[in-house]
């Protein structure tokens, strides 16, 4: 059950699909996938999301869908057919809304006509476009497998075909980057005007063949990607983008509905190999596998890789970590009643950061971090933590 929401006719539901295939592996990419276009391998994974929708579909009669994210890997790569299969799936096995969020990931190269105006006609109404950088010898550092100009192309290809929410995704902190560098893509890739941008710090992930080589790459020092983030944060703030999370940027109105599913404790089902799922009050994941995927769903096997019912103190933690993401923030009241552990505590954390510039108050009461305390949060929840488990509960009236 979502946190802190009272509960309307039917419950609001978030839907990821993980496409676990890709044209090539990124040299930074820790997420699963595998770069093949294999005839038999997507045919199969094909057969057993769907299959796993119509299970699951039926576990969930009192839910309405109002977010539906098709991540990877990368979806436009497998195609616009596959996808509005999917997608049919889920509306004949779920109560999808008249307006919900209807998302789908793209690389520049995968991006085709015929594939933009298949999934509009389908109902596709957000692409989030993956551009990273407008240099082309970083891209290919990076291992993307596209030009700068080969996004500006698909950008174009994406509004001519009806589209009009469009998210891009950069990456600062790169191999030999500096702060005019990164300025320079953000005033680049502004000129498009998406409605949403995401910036985000590279991290090298153990496992991922930059994690070998870490001590060659040349990395910014973490004093000059907060630099980078402080100025993007400025710039993004000065053409009308509003930060509503640490690393995500709108236009008036256009928060990404599949991005505060998971930062405002929202339920949601993830299906593919490697999805989570936070439904209820369960949280689990699917077998980070395709062919392990494909034949449990197939053979009526275990498809979970992990699975924990969260008790409510760690749900109460998550509720800090999560909410102080956001522009949302957290509030003494909500806390206290939906947890019943006392806000005092928490409320001098909060106050010493805000004597550091770190946090600050809105005119109802919320606390919610600066710029400058994101790039501390960690600390800061870290706190937060340590406060509520020296907390006893409230009594109940």
């Amino acid at each position: 059950m979502p946190i802190l929401t009272k509960r309307p006719n039917k419950t609001p539901l978030g839907i990821y699909v993980h496409v676990p295939f890709c044209r090539s592996k990124c040299q930074y990419c820790d997420f699963y996938s595998l770069a093949t276009k294999d005839d038999k391998l997507i045919d199969g994974y094909l057969d057993a999301v769907c299959d796993h929708i119509k299970e699951a579909g039926e576990l969930a009669p009192g839910y309405q869908v109002n977010s539906v994210y098709f991540g990877g890997g990368t979806p436009s790569f497998f195609g616009g057919d596959g996808l509005a299969e999917i997608l049919n799936t889920i509306r004949r096995n779920f109560d999808v809304s008249s307006d919900a969020e209807i998302t789908f990931e793209a690389n520049p190269d995968s991006v085709s006509d015929r594939l933009l105006h298949r999934l509009r006609a389908e109902g596709f109404n957000r692409v989030s476009l993956r551009i990273q950088s407008d240099d082309d010898e970083m891209l290919k550092k990076l291992g993307r497998p596209h030009t700068y100009a080969q996004a500006v192309t698909a950008y174009q290809r994406i509004r001519k075909a009806g589209f009009r929410n469009v998210s891009v995704d950069l990456m600062y902190g790169l191999p030999g980057q500096d702060l005019q560098d990164w300025l320079e893509t953000l005033d680049n890739v502004l000129r498009l005007l998406p409605e949403h941008i995401s910036c985000y710090a590279l991290k090298v992930e153990e496992g991922t063949p930059f994690y070998e080589l870490r001590q060659m790459l040349n990395l910014p020092s973490d004093d000059d990607q907060a630099e980078m983030y402080l100025s993007a944060v400025e710039a993004l703030k000065s053409r009308g983008y509003r930060q509503y999370e640490i690393s995500n940027f709108c236009r008036k109105g256009l928060v990404s509905k599949h991005n505060m599913k998971y930062w405002t404790g929202g339920e949601y089902l993830g299906f593919g190999p490697s999805a989570s799922s936070d439904f209820a009050g369960k949280r689990y994941t699917l077998k980070r596998d395709l062919q392990s995927y494909i034949a449990a769903i197939r053979d009526g096997g275990d498809i979970m890789e992990e699975i924990q019912e969260i008790p409510m103190r760690e749900r109460a933690g998550e509720y800090l970590m999560l909410r102080l993401r956001t522009n949302v923030g957290i509030s003494a009241q909500e806390y206290e009643k939906t947890f019943l552990l006392p806000f005092a505590p928490l409320e001098e954390v909060m106050e010493k950061h805000r004597r550091y510039y770190h946090a600050t108050q809105t005119d109802t009461g919320r606390w919610v971090l600066t710029p400058k305390g994101y790039l501390v949060s960690n600390d800061i929840i870290t706190d937060l933590l340590l406060a509520q488990d020296g907390s006893q509960p409230l009594r109940r009236i």
